[in-house]
């Protein structure tokens, strides 16, 4: 069975050599790039599974490889986590809106990278499997049926609106995911409409009190935004 195949984009020789080390260890074929430029290539001859990206590289920046990467047919699909340094969160925002599926903080340990690594890929996974039950997600104790506009929380049906269950669907279509509050507001009313961020906050309040016992899996990402747990 052919390896998984990681590029990791990093231009800080030690934290390269650091993820190389790990990830081949944990049985990845690793790829190595130490600019945007060069990173950028790989990805289009060698269509790795997953991406790590620096956002500060030298020259072509991460967050302009990230928008390269996802506006390329042959490369879009492929998913992205960000390498950050601490406080970058204005980046780290900037690059979940043009398509990164996570992000991880350095300093970090090589058990969290390992670990981000592999629920990245159990989501593209699922995501690509057979979707011949698409009309209907299950997470706990919670179950939306998308063609009839319902959700339940076990089995008892829960009064929704219609800004509300388009949130919670956005959410619960991709567990794990990030999204910023932006997105959110794209993905229910889109990229036209004029709701303000703090109008998400609202909604995401009302969605956990009305869920009840199914609201725990609505989590909030300090800075970023809000996701929904990865059950």
């Amino acid at each position: 069975m052919p390896k998984i195949k990681i590029l990791a984009i990093e231009d800080e020789e030690d934290i390269l050599a650091l993820v190389h080390y790990n990830l081949t260890r944990d049985g990845y074929e690793v790829l190595t790039a130490t600019s945007g430029e060069d990173g950028l290539a790989l990805a289009r001859q060698n269509a790795p599974q997953l991406v790590l990206l620096d956002l500060m590289l030298p020259g072509m920046d991460g967050l302009e490889v990230c928008r390269q990467l996802k506006r390329t047919a042959a490369t879009e699909s492929i998913p992205v986590i960000m390498l950050t340094a601490k406080g970058e969160e204005a980046d780290v925002v900037a690059g979940l809106e043009l398509g990164a599926d996570d992000y991880v903080s350095k300093p970090f340990s090589a058990r969290v990278l390992l670990s981000r690594i592999r629920a990245v890929l159990r989501r593209h996974a699922r995501k690509n499997a057979s979707d011949a039950d698409k009309d209907v997600i299950e997470i706990g104790t919670l179950r939306i049926h998308l063609g009839r506009n319902e959700a339940l929380v076990e089995g008892a049906p829960v009064e929704l609106t219609f800004s509300e269950f388009r949130v919670l669907c956005c959410l619960a279509r991709r567990p794990g995911w990030v999204f910023t509050r932006s997105q959110i507001i794209d993905a229910v009313r889109g990229d036209d409409y004029a709701v303000t961020e703090r109008a998400v906050d609202v909604q995401i309040v009302g969605l956990r009190r009305k869920l009840g016992s199914a609201g725990r899996y609505i989590e909030t990402v300090r800075g970023v935004g809000y996701r929904f747990k990865d059950a």
